[in-house]
């Protein structure tokens, strides 16, 4: 343990979880990345397409192709936003609703199947640890120093 990197487990970690994630939903014809994007919509309201990327911590241009993708499964729809003419709100249609329904199933069942594993303490440390690691990259206090 001692030899791997932080970033190193972060990676495989994440790889891991990712290649789980999309052979669950391989079984019904999806990725993760569009689970994640169902769930990162709004079932009721729909959600500004600007805001959906910021939300999902993703570029513009690899949300586009996702969106693309998703609006021509009929997954979503995108509707002129009432507040601002030139904005659009992508919505879930009811087939969407019905898989993001599923892809919130599978990430509680990941979550509950993690908490029973693992005690609270350690939970509690993990997140304060990402949240640090997340802070540090976000506000550019590893390689941005500025002393």
């Amino acid at each position: 343990m001692k030899d791997k990197t932080i970033d190193y487990m972060l990676r495989t970690t994440w790889l891991a979880v990712q290649k789980m994630y999309n052979e669950e939903a391989a079984k019904f014809e999806s990725t993760m990345a569009t689970g994640f994007t169902l769930l990162s919509i709004d079932p009721e309201k729909g959600t500004p397409s600007t805001a959906l990327g910021p939300k999902m911590g993703m570029e513009a241009t690899s949300l586009s192709r996702i969106l693309k993708t998703m609006e021509a499964k009929g997954l979503i729809e995108r509707k002129p936003n009432p507040e601002d003419g030139r904005g659009v709100i992508i919505s879930l249609t009811e087939f969407g609703l019905e898989k993001r329904a599923y892809s919130r199933e599978k990430v509680l069942t990941f979550n509950e199947t993690i908490r029973k594993n693992i005690s609270e303490e350690k939970i509690k440390n993990f997140y304060e640890v990402a949240e640090i690691i997340n802070d540090m990259v976000s506000n550019k206090k590893i390689y941005n120093q500025n002393d």
